[in-house]
């Protein structure tokens, strides 16, 4: 734990005060906690003007959630940040805030956190080990030069208030609907048009107490995609992507991507059009070297329990060290290549043997209303494109405690961000299978022999009882 922040990947959330959709649902410090509970290390809040412009409010711009007070999602930080895990907790906020309102929030946090805060005079040269930031908060943000411009169209004769010009600002939001459903805003969150050159104007009129506290600073660069990923040797800064712009940018920067995040930090987040909370495949930041993939993680799926399999690594603290293959350089200076025709390094096999528990964590009818459960096992890798695959055992009739005894094997090319893969599900004739059990688990962590793994539900919950007993071998 005694490498630089960017050697790791880091459990982050998206839009952490959101109880349900992205767009009706009410914001709360409830999924802050709940989040803060399961090891998240990086809780990102969207801060705006109360409607009396006075106060801090957290909530999703442009929609119709329910907003919470800025204080009280920093006060829950405080007491739940720590819990269970001792490495840091990075704030990011995405700022819609005047001057006036930067000051008190500056406050706010000064007050809130006091000596747990660490903060910078300037940007870091390079940033610090989660050894070296124990119980530390860290605030990352960027200068908010987009509401600056909107108050001088303003105080120049427009009208006051949420006029055309303020949502010709703020619409990279959320406040047009009918942009997100026709999926045409590639970069409709948090740095749109981020400039890590700072506006000169910018640095004058931000509080300079709210600047001072800011430890990662984001942004982009004035230029295209290669400016953003541009490596400078005296500081280092936090760079945020959509899920579709790391996708566009991966097929023509994908070298960079990786040098770029041996030393600074990407954050990947998701398109504006998942109103329902859902999440995307992280493989495709992981392998780039993206150390901040942010996920709603009030929804659920399989790309949430991928995430959940990442973080049980290390500990589950939060912080799981990226291969070497995504940190070194090759002897000619060249970078892991994710596409590349790779050898073997080794092959899992794994022995499925039998499963247990459902009798008692579901109820009798739950499968089926008239004889005991048909259950079989998905059993995979989830990873680099090349060792990808999902297998299945045969269907066991009428049977609590399914005995299958089946073996598989696993060639795997980069073993060290690959994820053991198992799902339980019970055949269904005539309708859809139902779901009874999942887990993901780091490859890297598996030891030799015969384990009882135990399972979780859809929300990553896990059961009270169901188990399975596998046999891990590396040949």
């Amino acid at each position: 734990m005694n490498a630089p922040l960017s050697h790791y990947f880091i459990y982050t959330g998206h839009n952490s005060y959101l109880t349900g959709n992205q767009l009706s649902s009410d914001c709360s410090d409830v999924p802050i906690i709940q989040a803060l509970h399961r090891g998240v290390r990086v809780i990102e809040l969207d801060i705006w003007p109360n409607s009396a412009k006075d106060d801090v409010e957290v909530l999703h711009g442009g929609t119709l959630t329910t907003p919470v007070a800025l204080i009280k999602c920093l006060k829950s930080i405080k007491e739940h940040a720590f819990t269970v895990s001792e490495y840091p907790v990075v704030i990011t906020l995405e700022d819609h805030l005047t001057t006036a309102l930067q000051a008190k929030t500056a406050e706010m946090i000064t007050q809130t956190f006091g000596d747990m805060l660490f903060s910078s005079d300037s940007c870091l040269k390079e940033f610090p080990s989660p050894e070296s930031l124990k119980r530390r908060v860290l605030i990352s943000t960027k200068p908010p030069k987009e509401y600056l411009q909107a108050k001088e169209v303003n105080e120049t004769g427009a009208t006051k208030g949420m006029d055309q010009t303020d949502i010709e600002v703020w619409g990279r939001e959320v406040s047009d609907i009918k942009a997100r459903y026709n999926d045409k805003d590639d970069s409709d969150e948090g740095e749109a048009d981020d400039s890590d050159e700072e506006d000169p104007t910018t640095q004058q009129n931000t509080a300079p107490e709210y600047k001072r506290l800011i430890a990662i600073h984001a942004g982009k660069g004035k230029g295209g995609l290669s400016d953003w990923l541009r490596v400078d040797p005296d500081k280092v800064r936090r760079l945020s992507l959509s899920e579709q712009e790391l996708g566009k940018a991966v097929v023509t920067h994908g070298k960079e991507i990786i040098r770029f995040t041996q030393r600074n930090i990407l954050r990947i987040y998701p398109k504006g059009i998942r109103f329902d909370s859902s999440n995307y495949n992280p493989f495709n930041a992981w392998t780039h070297g993206a150390q901040m993939v942010a996920f709603n993680m009030q929804g659920y799926g399989r790309s949430l329990w991928l995430m959940h399999g990442m973080f049980r690594g290390n500990g589950g603290c939060g912080y799981v060290k990226k291969p070497d293959i995504l940190l070194k350089a090759g002897p000619n200076n060249e970078v892991f290549d994710p596409e590349a025709n790779l050898p073997v390094k080794t092959t899992l096999k794994v022995t499925v043997f039998m499963g247990e528990g459902w009798y008692y964590d579901f109820e009798h009818t739950h499968f089926d209303a008239y004889s005991p459960p048909d259950f079989y096992a998905r059993i995979g890798i989830a990873g680099v494109d090349a060792d990808i695959v999902m297998k299945k055992t045969k269907t066991l009739e009428d049977n609590w405690i399914p005995t299958w005894d089946e073996q598989f094997e696993f060639p795997l090319t980069v073993p060290e961000l690959a994820l053991l893969r198992v799902e339980v599900h019970e055949y269904d004739m005539s309708e859809k299978d139902d779901f009874a059990g999942q887990t993901c688990l780091p490859v890297s962590e598996l030891r030799q022999g015969i384990r009882a793994v135990p399972l979780h539900n859809r929300k990553g919950e896990k059961y009270n009882s169901v188990k399975l007993l596998l046999r891990f071998e590396f040949i």
